[in-house]
């Protein structure tokens, strides 16, 4: 699931300073949302969800597929929730987290899990 926040923006030629959008006006906005929400989660994988959330493009679609309808401004993604977990699969897995079998450190060196043991180097001074 993915909850977003809008505000609704000024028409063109608008005096006042606040605009609201009609019942059916919000209705359309919210199906055009759902619409573009699943088109845009359901066909990617989770990594590729969270480097569409990062620039926030989703909410810059939200804003131009609903632009016809009423003008919005400042939308933005606030929650995202996975609703099933994924199956797991195993080779996936072992390709981000790497086929080495151990922890590695932000470098990249291997470092030794709680059940191996690594004889510490020796040291030349004390």
């Amino acid at each position: 699931a993915v909850v977003s926040t809008q505000s609704t923006g000024k028409l063109p030629k608008q005096i006042k300073k606040t605009s609201y959008a009609q019942r059916s006006q919000v209705r359309a906005i919210r199906r055009k949302m759902k619409d573009t929400m699943t088109k845009q989660v359901a066909g990617d994988d989770l990594m590729a969800l969270v480097h569409k959330l990062i620039p926030d493009s989703i909410g810059k679609d939200f804003e131009k597929e609903c632009l016809d309808i009423y003008p919005l401004h400042d939308v933005h993604v606030r929650k995202v929730k996975v609703l099933k977990k994924p199956m797991l699969d195993l080779g996936r897995l072992m390709d981000l987290h790497g086929e080495m079998g151990g922890a590695t450190v932000e470098m990249g060196e291997i470092v030794a899990t709680a059940n191996e043991f690594v004889e510490p180097q020796v040291q030349e001074s004390v």
